[in-house]
């Protein structure tokens, strides 16, 4: 039995970290795919936790190599998912969470058509910018960058099973919850099951 790939993005402020992370809290056998970036840590973050902090060369021959499932460059930084994390995970009969970009998104639908993609929307242009400042993590330039790709990223949400307007959070979570929830109950996923069933009542053609 193969596992289930969720693939999240969002633009950037949109609540989509706080919502893996309650999601990653709700179901604790989700496997959730660190990815490499050429960026810098940011204070708090850890390797192999938040990212895999590699510099550009080395990015270069792991892409080289065929490394990646998918990887793109965004604001000036590489980032890449690891094929061989997701795919021994789904053969194993996990299900694995990307939090990946659009470009990324699209990579990867390309190569795993039953991926299951989530789209999570702010509620409005001014409340994305309101949250991105009052992160206070970035100058004013780095924010208004990350306001004109959001502006183009939002286009891109026809290319997604599901659309989340993230704006009350805990109505956001029940949504992305109960969408990997539905993905468990589908029937490939439990037919060893569902024949113990079918078998246990006798003699049915």
């Amino acid at each position: 039995m193969r596992g289930n790939l969720y693939i999240v993005s969002a633009p950037s402020g949109s609540g989509k970290t706080t919502l893996l992370q309650h999601l990653l809290r709700s179901f604790k056998d989700l496997k959730f795919s660190v990815s490499f970036t050429t960026r810098k840590a940011r204070a708090g973050e850890q390797s192999g936790a938040d990212y895999f902090f590699t510099d550009r060369p080395t990015f270069l021959s792991m892409v080289d190599r065929g490394d990646f499932l998918e990887w793109a460059e965004f604001n000036g930084h590489l980032y890449g998912t690891a094929r061989s994390f997701v795919e021994t995970h789904l053969d194993s009969g996990r299900d694995v969470i990307l939090d990946i970009d659009v470009q990324g998104a699209r990579q990867v639908k390309s190569k795993i058509k039953e991926a299951v993609a989530i789209f999570v929307l702010p509620p409005s242009f001014a409340e994305l910018e309101r949250r991105l400042k009052a992160r206070m993590l970035e100058p004013d330039d780095v924010i208004r960058r990350r306001l004109e790709i959001a502006k183009s990223e939002i286009l891109f949400y026809r290319d997604y099973d599901y659309i989340i307007v993230n704006d009350v959070l805990e109505n956001s979570i029940l949504l992305l919850e109960s969408i990997v929830r539905s993905g468990r109950a589908a029937p490939w996923r439990q037919q060893s099951r569902i024949e113990e069933i079918i078998a246990s009542f006798g003699g049915i053609a």
